[in-house]
């Protein structure tokens, strides 16, 4: 696969259309750009749209999936490739061995619990690739206040603190992977 973007998201779509619609955008320009998806697997969810739309556009999409969800029936079963898993554990690891750059569009706690394990390898060196926050609509306004009354605090240092990106918008967040 050639580059290859983790991109972690909802196991739902949220209120409305607005969700769907990012996630729709971004599946569709990961796959005009040439960039292949891992993702959680599931065929629900903004989950089921990143995958549907990417897949619809020619694009290359990778799930990795613990074996409890897969048996529950939500795993999707028309991707490019499918990874079935022991554990959660897993399932993170092999995501990040897999892929090139990580984008949190938004999501719940899944989403939470994926993105700052894997900031905080990046904190500790275990990858050095780009972490990024769709910020759409301001989403995630109040965990960038959280993550920087952090710094304020002393829990973390202002150099960690740049390892989570943010962007606002799918053509900075292309712009961003694209220069990476």
């Amino acid at each position: 696969m050639s580059k290859a973007i983790c991109v972690f998201c909802g196991s739902r779509t949220g209120r409305g259309d607005a969700y769907v619609r990012l996630a729709s955008a971004v599946a569709a320009r990961c796959a005009a750009e040439g960039f292949g998806i891992v993702y959680g697997g599931g065929r629900v969810g903004l989950m089921g749209v990143v995958a549907d739309t990417a897949l619809a556009a020619g694009g290359r999409v990778v799930g990795v999936i613990p074996a409890t969800l897969a048996t529950k029936e939500i795993a999707h079963d028309g991707l490019s490739d499918l990874h079935v898993v022991a554990s959660m554990h897993e399932r993170k690891a092999l995501m990040s061995d897999l892929a090139d750059a990580f984008v949190a569009l938004p999501g719940g706690f899944g989403t939470m619990d994926e993105l700052c394990e894997i900031v905080t390898w990046a904190q500790l060196r275990i990858h050095t690739k780009p972490v990024v926050l769709l910020n759409a609509d301001g989403y995630y306004d109040d965990l960038l206040a959280l993550f920087d009354n952090m710094v304020r605090e002393g829990f973390v240092t202002t150099e960690n603190r740049r390892l989570m990106q943010s962007v606002s918008t799918v053509d900075a967040l292309f712009e961003l992977l694209n220069a990476s």
